[in-house]
């Protein structure tokens, strides 16, 4: 081995970091916030909006080998915190996240932005010009929300006068990891658009709904990955469902109240340690908000346990051009519950 050589590669290792070499993404360098199915190859499969990557590297350029299975797979890339949204095309592809970067420390945060039905995506190996540091440290606090295409960040990017499409998801944004980022905690969206506690927004009971897709990795309908609830245990679990239930009517009371009672019940057993909070979201407004207040109330009484509790949300109608939160809408909707969270939780 060549002087030079062996110098780069001692003031590597004193630096804690690792010399050259391509890393899988599930390798120890890589701290990942989020469900996700973990491959042979040391690849690493996900569905869910707002899975997430971090990884520390000194070097001038940063690259990626990942795969999508649709052509509607977006993320954002955030190299020293700068974010770009980058679109995965079908099929495998090497895709370089940052290049000419000064020679130096820098950070990456690779985040999915697309939700199950527009597709799954994984990350397998990145590569660089330099040397892989110390792995990221995520947060203690480790928050879970459950819901559905509001929980899951979609239309925040939404553009008038366009159909909607994939691009306009943006969890970044949600509700959700505004309220972690402000709590300074973990957190993992489990969410699915346009699914209910018991039915789809189309009155759908035959599809995966929020007591079957909590306990998936990837909801995919036909090859489902199961989910291992003793991978994270959350401190805080939100419950933000029953707007799709609403489209086609209200359901009748005591079907709904006994399925969210056995939710509550098994998120109970799952996670001793979680204080659970129940909230109707902000789409719903009237009468319908009126009764999954009502239902809400039912499950908290008849669950009759201290660590659940209902929370309140406010009415956010969205704009002309889609009823789902507004960007801004979010952060409004983020500081109607900050102050009940910490309440709960003491923090």
């Amino acid at each position: 081995m060549r002087l030079h050589a062996i110098v780069v590669l001692l003031a590597a290792l004193a630096a804690g970091g690792v010399a050259g070499a391509p890393i899988t993404a599930s390798d120890a360098h890589v701290a990942r916030m989020g469900r996700a199915q973990i491959n042979r190859d040391g690849g690493v499969r996900f569905s869910y909006p707002g899975v997430s990557f971090y990884l520390n590297f000194e070097g001038t350029r940063l690259s990626v080998i990942a795969e999508a299975s649709g052509k509607d797979s977006y993320l954002d890339v955030l190299i020293d915190g700068v974010p770009q949204k980058l679109r995965l095309a079908s099929g495998r592809h090497s895709v370089v996240l940052a290049e000419g970067l000064h020679a130096g420390p820098h950070t990456a945060e690779i985040v999915n932005r697309s939700e199950t039905w527009q597709g799954t995506a994984a990350l397998l190996s990145f590569d660089t010009d330099g040397t892989w540091e110390s792995t990221p440290a995520l947060p203690a606090r480790k928050l879970m929300v459950l819901g559905d295409s509001v929980t899951c960040g979609a239309a925040i990017d939404r553009v008038a006068d366009e159909k909607p499409t994939a691009a306009w998801g943006d969890p970044r944004a949600s509700y959700g990891m505004l309220l972690a980022r402000r709590l300074n905690a973990q957190v993992q969206l489990v969410c699915y658009g346009g699914r209910g506690l018991i039915r789809t927004w189309e009155g759908k009971t035959n599809e995966l709904n929020l007591a079957d897709y909590y306990g998936m990795a990837l909801p995919t309908q036909t090859a489902s990955v199961p989910w291992d609830q003793r991978d994270y245990q959350p401190d805080a679990i939100i419950v933000a469902i029953g707007t799709n239930d609403m489209t086609t009517g209200i359901p009748e009371r005591e079907q709904y109240v006994q399925a969210y009672v056995s939710l509550v019940r098994t998120l109970l057993r799952d996670h001793p340690q979680a204080r659970i909070m129940l909230t109707e979201g902000s789409i719903l407004h009237g009468e319908k908000q009126a009764a999954l207040h009502s239902y809400i109330a039912d499950t908290v009484r008849l669950v009759a346990d201290p660590r659940v509790r209902a929370i309140a949300s406010s009415h956010y109608p969205g704009d002309a051009t889609d009823a789902h939160p507004t960007r801004e809408q979010h952060v409004k909707m983020t500081d109607d519950l900050l102050p009940q969270v910490r309440e709960v939780m003491r923090w």
